[in-house]
């Protein structure tokens, strides 16, 4: 069988984006012990276990929440009531109807894949770029498919550009930095003949302009404009950027009985009243529901 620590380190070798959740502290009753533990994707489903159904709705969705902006939350599901539970200063909150009358905290650790960079070229140029970006925690991509690299750098100094930069541009690869002239990567731009919008995406002459000289100086200027198009433009991985529910994220609503927020799926109970669509966090809530 499975342990949740393996299926995390399954899912970081794939590079798929996932959120560990771990109780961290339970007060009876209640079903989830400290140290339960699960992993939520991004599709909103959960493996392991969290606590009951009502819980485990309100980790799932603030799961989701986690993985958009990447950063880790403390989750409190308290019971509706005033049963005293420990306050946790910057926790979020959001309070459990269902019977149990158990409180828990769940920390949500959000993991995302590191940014993954492909490096095309044979040069000292490539070679340091591909050093400084090992540093700095990117996966350096060696396989010739550029398929869910956050971004390229194409320092082949005359062999293999257009042929590498087509690739990454029909990957969808957003950055891409060539290494050249400004005078001579304007050239080979032309002679590829792109789109506005495929021109807009090939960064040349690559690197801030810091007064670089050396391969390594040359390799800290293009880091530093990958780094800022990730950290201030938000550019992301074209496999594991944050997506709508049009795009495969589950859609949320909120119970009418208890008034949780749910995750819509094939599962959640479900009814439909004068043509307009309502979702339960349980079966209790949506039999009460159709009892009134």
């Amino acid at each position: 069988m499975t342990t949740i620590a393996e299926r995390a380190r399954q899912l970081t070798v794939t590079r798929e984006p996932f959120v560990h959740a771990t109780v961290v502290r339970a007060q009876d009753p209640t079903s989830a012990r400290p140290g339960d533990a699960a992993v939520i994707r991004s599709d909103g489903s959960i493996e392991g276990f969290v606590g009951g159904v009502c819980a485990e709705g309100s980790v799932r969705a603030a799961a989701l929440d986690t993985l958009r902006d990447g950063t880790a939350l403390l989750l409190r599901v308290l019971p509706d009531g005033e049963t005293p539970f420990p306050d946790t200063p910057g926790a979020r909150v959001v309070v459990n109807p269902c019977h149990s009358g158990g409180a828990i905290e769940v920390f949500l650790q959000p993991m995302l894949p590191a940014p993954a960079l492909r490096v095309f070229g044979s040069t000292p140029i490539s070679a340091a770029v591909a050093t400084l970006a090992a540093f700095l925690d990117f996966d350096v991509v060696t396989a010739d498919d550029c398929a869910g690299c956050t971004a390229v750098v194409v320092a082949g100094l005359g062999r293999g550009e257009q042929e590498a930069i087509r690739a990454a541009l029909d990957a969808g690869v957003e950055f891409i930095a060539l290494v050249a002239s400004g005078r001579r990567g304007a050239a080979l731009l032309d002679e590829l003949g792109l789109t506005d919008a495929e021109r807009a995406r090939v960064h040349s002459p690559a690197g801030l302009e810091i007064g670089a000289r050396t391969p390594p100086e040359i390799a800290l200027s293009i880091m530093s404009e990958v780094v800022r198009a990730i950290r201030v433009n938000g550019l992301t991985s074209t496999s594991t950027s944050a997506s709508d529910a049009s795009d495969g994220r589950p859609q949320q609503a909120v119970d009418p009985v208890c008034g949780m927020t749910v995750l819509v799926g094939s599962e959640t109970p479900h009814t439909r009243v004068d043509g307009q669509d309502f979702w339960f966090c349980c079966a209790g809530c949506l039999a009460s529901y159709l009892a009134a």
